[in-house]
């Protein structure tokens, strides 16, 4: 194969298949990135054999079709610090050669038959959704996912899928927070999640929201039982679901509340961000005491000393003390904008707390009880 393309496209679409390539030692091979080079398309192609993606290469002068492998580290790290605009790569399995005016690069091939293929999208039961709409649902709740070294139970390394009718929820939990994002989705075959659980695992999720470019793109989602298929208008994206099961949870959404408190993101962000400034690794704590008119925030480090924020607010209802870790209130607070309206609703110093955006957003966070 023999292409001639613009340095810095190649470079982004690179940078971006590297995603899904594989950062542990499973296959050799797998730390390549394989080129299908046809006589008007480029289309990359890389996997961990748990993630997989296939991404089309736009504005690719091909000069000779065919496959190869390409080193992903070396090859991302010639056109990164290459200054040509374009850049010609001719390989074969024996090599590859990159080349610009005044650079030359030579490098070992390899065969690409023995790279593992990435499925086509073929579906005939998936869901649409548009670009603009899952971007945000993936923002607004990824970073409650747990992580590896986190999950306490179930499958919560990744995102609950909801794929019913018209409409399409996405939920993340660790255990001590949940976000959850519903927004309107298009069915096609019938295709449903409905008697299922597919969680998606989190780095699946970042590719995706990585390709979701144009706000009124159209993307499909189809579910399999142990895997996933995601399609954009460049990009096909492959992953296998978390395996386990994701928690109940509507059980722990509070169907009811005593207090609720109109907030705005900005100012109450602002306050949060102040108070939170005198917390330190032993006393992750600040108390928010609500009263008519009025929140006052506290913290108080072992060492560091302590801090006392007020903020106006709009409530008239009886004074409520909780303590949240701020981490988590923050990290819900910056993936909405500044003058989002939000409700908070409590109960008790002790139960789950609800912040909602309506009528699409709630986040759940568990308070910090009080120990003696």
């Amino acid at each position: 194969m023999k292409i001639t393309c613009h340095r810095e496209g190649l470079l982004s679409a690179c940078q971006l298949a590297s995603v899904a390539v594989a950062t542990r030692d499973v296959k050799p091979v797998l730390r390549n990135i394989k080129a299908i080079v046809e006589d008007d398309r480029c289309t990359l192609m890389a996997t961990d054999l748990e993630l997989g993606i296939r991404l089309e290469v736009r504005g690719i002068k091909v000069e000779e079709a065919g496959e190869a492998l390409l080193p992903t580290t070396r090859l991302i790290a010639i056109l990164r610090e290459a200054t040509d605009e374009e850049m010609t790569i001719e390989a074969g399995p024996d090599k590859v050669v990159v080349h610009g005016n005044t650079n030359e690069f030579d490098m070992p091939g390899e065969d690409p038959s023995s790279f593992p293929d990435v499925p086509a999208f073929a579906e005939e039961k998936y869901h649409e959704v548009t670009a603009g709409v899952l971007r945000e649902m993936i923002k607004r709740t990824i970073f409650a996912a747990a992580t590896e070294g986190q999950v306490r139970f179930g499958a919560t390394t990744g995102v609950l899928w909801e794929l019913e009718d018209d409409k399409a929820a996405l939920i993340a939990t660790d255990g001590r927070r949940l976000a959850m994002m519903t927004g309107q989705a298009k069915p096609h075959g019938g295709h449903t999640t409905k008697g299922q659980l597919p969680v998606v695992p989190t780095k699946a999720m970042t590719l995706l929201e990585r390709n979701l470019t144009e706000p009124d793109e159209i993307i499909r989602i189809s579910m399999r039982p142990n895997e996933v298929l995601m399609k954009t208008e460049r990009a096909m994206i492959y992953s296998r679901l978390v395996e386990g099961r994701f928690p109940n949870y509507k059980q722990v959404i509070p169907a009811k509340h005593s207090h609720r408190v109109p907030l705005t993101v900005g100012p109450f962000n602002a306050a949060v961000r102040q108070a939170a400034i005198m917390t330190d690794d032993e006393s992750k704590r600040v108390r928010f005491n609500f009263a008519k008119k009025k929140l006052t925030l506290r913290a108080q480090g072992v060492e560091s000393g302590q801090s006392r924020v007020e903020l106006p607010i709009d409530y008239d209802g009886k004074g409520l003390e909780i303590s949240f870790d701020p981490k988590f209130v923050n990290d819900m607070l910056r993936v909405l904008e500044p003058d989002t309206p939000l409700t908070l609703d409590m109960n008790d110093a002790n139960a789950p707390a609800v912040f909602r955006h309506e009528p699409s957003y709630l986040y759940v966070i568990v308070p910090l009880v009080e120990t003696k």
